[in-house]
């Protein structure tokens, strides 16, 4: 059996927990939730994130990640997390600005000139003094997620000037900053829930709404409203905050291990991120048109030993993954195979998986398992 470099880090974990027995404390789970599909930018940072923690808790503490809105829509997880009942929460400063008031100064409207310069505040003494701003609220902010420049798309028009915004019904995020700004451009506002987007433009409920470019194409937005207007009126960031409840229960050294390991995921979700920004909607399309297609395939043709009719509907995807990894490699300077690795196994490399596999073959596999769970051992 061949382990994800993820998989082997939890049986690392878990086997280090069995091996020092009654030594170590229990394990305890933390649930952490995000309204984003699997495999978003964000998800995958807080997964990062708690690779992390497990791995420098040495298994005593895990984060299970609950995506695709499993404990509720956004404002619901907000309020779940402020009473405890989730532990960690990414969620957008426009939304959780209607309990911690001081963040919504990072929601106003052409307040950022790039990305560059949200970075530049967000990681010096205003954003810190911002994080720490939550915690008379019941959070503690530990980390800012990037969530892009947000724009207006719609299903009615093209918006070239200011009066083709008149009368557009566009969603917006259940802020009371985004509705005043939304009707000040003369367009109708509509708070709705993230999840409930979709089946708003699909039965007209709304003529449009207004999101970053990953989330417009991820979440098949643009097939229903087609025409997307790069006004990137503000660049509201998301941020990661805990439960006091949640924050009061860890040790300090704990606490030091979480602040760490989001800071460090906060870079890793700034690659992903741009990683993200980088593949346009047509390869998106193409590539879940021929997973789908491939994933038939497998389903049906394989029973009939039709290994040629499954290899006509393989060869597309391949392309696909190969247009990305292009695409990712001239952004990363890295060559395609590890681009494409490194996005979902940070710092894995061709040289690395080649070292496993030469272990595999030589047999020296259990010696490389146990020098690990040695290591884990001395830094416990």
């Amino acid at each position: 059996m061949i382990f994800s470099g993820t998989a082997f880090r939890r049986l690392v974990a878990a086997a280090c927990l069995v091996i020092a027995g009654s030594g170590v404390a229990a394990a305890r789970e933390f649930r952490a939730a995000d309204t984003q599909d699997e495999g978003y930018p964000t998800v995958r940072a807080l997964e990062f994130m708690g690779r992390l923690i497990a791995e420098r808790s040495n298994g005593r503490n895990q984060i299970r990640v609950f995506h695709s809105r499993q404990l509720g829509e956004e404002r619901e997880t907000i309020e779940q997390t402020r009473v405890g009942a989730i532990d960690i929460n990414r969620t957008n400063v426009a939304l959780i600005g209607a309990f911690v008031p001081s963040v919504n100064v990072l929601a106003m409207p052409f307040l950022f000139r790039s990305a560059e310069h949200l970075h530049k505040v967000l990681d010096g003494p205003i954003g810190q003094e911002i994080l720490a701003s939550f915690e008379p609220f019941g959070f503690v902010g530990l980390t800012f997620y990037d969530s892009g420049a947000r724009s207006i798309y719609n299903s009615v028009r093209p918006v070239r000037q200011l009066s083709d915004m008149k009368g557009l019904k566009i969603r917006v995020q259940q802020s009371q900053l985004m509705v005043d700004m939304i009707r000040a451009i003369g367009a109708e506002p509509l708070e709705l829930p993230y999840g409930q987007v979709g089946t708003g433009l699909a039965t007209r409920l709304i003529d449009g709404a207004e999101n970053n470019w990953p989330s417009y194409i991820t979440t098949g937005h643009y097939k229903a409203a087609g025409y997307y207007t790069l006004t990137e009126h503000t660049m509201s960031p998301e941020v990661v905050v805990m439960s006091r409840k949640a924050w009061d229960s860890l040790s300090e050294d704990d606490k030091s291990v979480f602040r760490q390991a989001a800071r460090e995921s906060n870079i890793f979700m700034r690659r992903q991120w741009q990683a993200a920004n980088l593949i346009p909607a047509k390869l998106v399309e193409a590539k879940s048109l021929a997973g789908t297609r491939c994933e038939h395939a497998w389903r049906t043709q394989r029973h009939a030993n039709d290994w040629a009719g499954f290899l006509a509907n393989w060869k597309p995807l391949v392309e696909c993954v190969r247009q990305e990894a292009t695409l990712l490699a001239e952004a990363t300077g890295l060559s395609r195979y590890d681009a494409l690795v490194d996005r979902f196994e940070p710092g894995m490399t061709t040289a690395i998986i080649e070292q496993y596999y030469a272990a595999f073959n030589a047999g020296d596999w259990p010696a490389m398992l146990a020098a690990k769970l040695m290591k884990c051992q001395l830094c416990g």
